[in-house]
């Protein structure tokens, strides 16, 4: 594909709020979900099933809150796509974490196939109390 349509297909996911109908359909099954050490539940996950289970549904619970706000988009040639932005989170107890983060996107037969996060854990961390 090309860095236009690469960046066209994160872009959906982004803005639509990471529906659920919508990453099934832009995501691969066999996703590789890669999340940087020290976020909650950091580590990698294999599998869209594994992902929305062991990942999402492990960190979801811990906040009232939580959104991902992309800000920038970038393509290359080797189907790749980064996307600059901010996550949004407000614990049940009402603390805030706003967070900056670079995604990582492989693209593959037209599909996020693989994510590798970075992000400022350590504001996640203060904000669930660890």
């Amino acid at each position: 594909m090309s860095k236009t349509a690469n960046i066209a297909l994160a872009r959906r996911l982004y803005d639509s709020g990471a529906a659920p109908e919508v990453t099934r359909e832009v995501m691969a099954a066999d996703l590789v979900w890669d999340i940087s050490p020290g976020f909650p539940h950091g580590g990698v996950y294999h599998g869209y099933e594994s992902t929305m289970k062991d990942f999402f549904g492990q960190v979801m619970p811990l906040f009232a809150s939580w959104s991902s706000e992309a800000k920038e988009y970038y393509g290359d040639d080797d189907n790749h796509v980064f996307v600059v932005g901010e996550y949004h989170g407000v614990t049940k107890d009402g603390k805030k974490a706003d967070v900056r983060f670079i995604h990582l996107w492989t693209v593959r037969d037209g599909k996020l196939a693989a994510l590798k996060q970075a992000a400022d854990s350590h504001i996640v961390q203060h904000a669930l109390g660890n």
